[in-house]
């Protein structure tokens, strides 16, 4: 009788120990890593103040970049619902990434050699140009060449401006603002003859509805930037999202992204690329 009281008791110290365990181990499991799709959520870096592109409104976020990486996320496994956005200015998203406080980054993030060297990029997804936004009923610039003894606005810091001056038109007026916003206001009431930048960051700008028919893109592919997803160097999440890439294209989500948020400015979008495929 002793003994088979000994054997119960051990019984249930053992039963409470495999339930402490079972309950520890469900607890890692919805802890796991990001990067498997196992946590609740995963964390991915945009621009916060580019239509278009990447922009946090009252009732959400938008554009070009959310809609990629919206469905990137699905096809690694998390819903809409599981993402966890954070806003990834250009002077911190190689540092972001390093340290682990993003899984990737969409935010019209051009793949360079100086970037290679710092993180990975998945992509690219869009090939953009540098190009110039101007009212759409000036005629006077057709060429880059045209932009000589006109006023050119970019903003503070950016060197898409100088570019300008550097290489094509050595006499444009270079003018400085704090903001694209502002820079395009200045076009509109004619302070400014032409705003510069890549040209999906005009055609989101020019298709918000309080802009739309004012502006046009001049068309004039300046340079290429090769928009791409970053991830933490040497992740094993660039296969995944580049596998995802090509689902969206094929799908065709791609396309209708680019109608959505780039289609109401006239934006002659090029192909989509291919994985790999980074044009100089």
């Amino acid at each position: 009788m002793k003994l088979r009281k000994v054997t119960a008791a051990s019984a249930a110290v053992l039963a409470l120990a495999v339930a402490a365990t079972a309950c520890g181990s469900s607890d890692n499991d919805k802890d796991s890593g990001s990067s498997s799709g196992g946590s609740k959520k995963i964390t991915v870096g945009i621009k916060f103040d580019q239509p278009g592109i990447g922009q946090k409104t009252p009732s959400g976020y938008s554009g070009f970049d959310v809609d990629v990486a919206t469905y990137v996320a699905k096809k690694l496994g998390y819903s809409a619902d599981q993402i966890e956005w954070k806003e990834s200015k250009s002077a911190d998203r190689e540092t972001m990434l390093q340290r682990g406080d993003v899984d990737f980054i969409a935010a019209s993030y051009s793949i360079t050699p100086e970037r290679q060297q710092k993180v990975d990029f998945a992509g690219p997804y869009l090939l953009a140009h540098q190009d110039v936004l101007i009212r759409s009923d000036d005629n006077s610039i057709k060429s880059p060449s045209d932009l000589n003894s006109k006023k050119l606005c970019s903003v503070t810091g950016s060197t898409s401006a100088q570019n300008v001056k550097d290489k094509l038109a050595p006499k444009a007026q270079l003018q400085q603002y704090p903001t694209y916003s502002a820079c395009l206001t200045g076009v509109q009431n004619g302070a400014i003859d032409a705003l510069t930048t890549d040209d999906s960051i005009l055609a989101g700008y020019a298709s918000q509805s309080q802009y739309k028919g004012k502006f046009k893109l001049g068309g004039f592919k300046m340079t290429n930037e090769n928009y791409g997803i970053g991830v933490k160097k040497g992740s094993d999440l660039k296969a995944k999202i580049n596998t995802a890439l090509e689902a969206m294209v094929s799908d065709g989500s791609w396309q209708k992204a680019v109608d959505k948020n780039f289609g109401p400015a006239g934006y002659k979008n090029e192909p989509a690329p291919k994985i790999g495929d980074i044009k100089s």
